[in-house]
């Protein structure tokens, strides 16, 4: 009975040593990993923007602002919910900030392009799709054949490099000739993310 009493004590205790580890390990990734303070809320944010929760999207991103006021992901990740939202003049607002703070994300480029099309503002998407593969050549490839598989899409949809390409080809004929939008294929080009 002493034994069974002894080995029942063992049990708990490994038991709550390892309930132990695993809360202090969870809050040394949650803080200590970070590195720039707010990339846990970033990446948070990242995965409700994924999950179409827009509003807890930016409420996470606001979270990281909170613990740098400065962190350009943070104001990228609002403005792509925003634009999910359309509500396109707060999402520029929020891109501008983004790349003011760190003018070499490319996906930031990428995505206010996307959104200067959804505006109708075609030229200064073509200035922002040329900007951003500039800056990551990429960006053309378009997404791998596994995160395809991950969302069930056989077919590779269109990139900002295509885009890019149409856009150039109907700005140069004349204004009544150009079709400068088609809603069926736009609303298959994919949202850029870091």
């Amino acid at each position: 009975m002493q034994a069974l009493t002894r080995r029942e004590n063992r049990v708990g205790i490994l038991a709550l040593l390892l309930f132990v580890g695993v809360v202090a390990f969870v809050l040394y990734w949650r803080t200590a990993v970070e590195d720039t303070p707010g990339d846990y809320h970033v990446k948070t944010g990242n995965y409700r923007l994924q999950d179409g929760q827009y509003d807890r999207a930016i409420a996470e991103f606001e979270l990281a602002l909170e613990a740098n006021t400065d962190h350009p992901l943070a104001y990228l990740g609002i403005a792509l919910a925003l634009m999910h939202q359309e509500r396109y003049a707060a999402s520029l607002e929020a891109f501008d900030r983004a790349l003011a703070l760190d003018g070499s994300l490319a996906v930031a480029y990428a995505d206010r392009g996307i959104l200067h099309d959804r505006m109708g503002q075609h030229d200064l998407a073509l200035q922002d799709y040329r900007h951003a593969l500039a800056l990551d050549p990429k960006l053309a490839d378009g997404p791998g054949w596994l995160w395809r598989f991950l969302r069930n899409m056989p077919e590779r949809p269109p990139t900002i490099a295509d885009r890019a390409a149409y856009l150039e080809a109907e700005l140069r004929k004349p204004p009544e000739d150009r079709l400068l939008r088609l809603p069926e294929v736009d609303a298959q080009q994919r949202m850029y993310n870091y």
